[in-house]
């Protein structure tokens, strides 16, 4: 039975979930938003945004807890200076999930969890953009190779 088992435990052992798990917190604090499997997404949200909750409080004690659980000085003081105050009028749920299918190679489902209320700079948002034009460009060339294909072969078929 699965009753009170909240825990996601993701095939790993528990010391080597900590540590997925402080890994992929110091990602998605750093660039944002990160893209991993569904389940460990599900798994990550809930560790996230309780660090998020913990760095509202912004006191020596709460940035002393997020050193020893995400062991890296740097990426704490950017949850503290950066991601906590954009959350500040938030309750909770300061993470979005949002699903993207399966893996080609793995056949894996694979999401996108970021920051509900994460600060894109110019940079990041040219970047996205670019990512973006490019995307439909490729998706409208298909369309018109094709259609040259198909106007080919019916000339071919005519001239024969």
């Amino acid at each position: 039975m699965r009753h009170r088992s909240k825990t996601a435990k993701l095939k790993r052992t528990a010391s080597h979930r900590k540590a997925l798990l402080s890994n992929l917190v110091c990602s998605l604090i750093d660039h944002g938003r990160i893209k991993t499997t569904l389940g460990k997404a599900k798994a990550l949200r809930p560790v996230a945004e309780k660090l998020v909750t913990l760095a509202k409080r912004d006191d020596l004690h709460s940035r002393r807890l997020a050193i020893a659980f995400l062991h890296q000085k740097d990426i704490v003081k950017k949850l503290f200076s950066e991601v906590a105050p954009a959350s500040k009028d938030r309750q909770g749920g300061y993470c979005r999930i949002t699903k993207l299918g399966v893996r080609m190679s793995d056949s894996a489902p694979m999401a996108i969890i970021e920051w509900v209320d994460r600060v894109v700079t110019s940079d990041e948002a040219a970047a996205e953009a670019v990512v973006e034009v490019a995307a439909e460009e490729t998706t409208e060339a298909k369309p018109a190779k094709n259609a040259a294909k198909n106007k080919a072969a019916t000339a071919d078929e005519a001239a024969e």
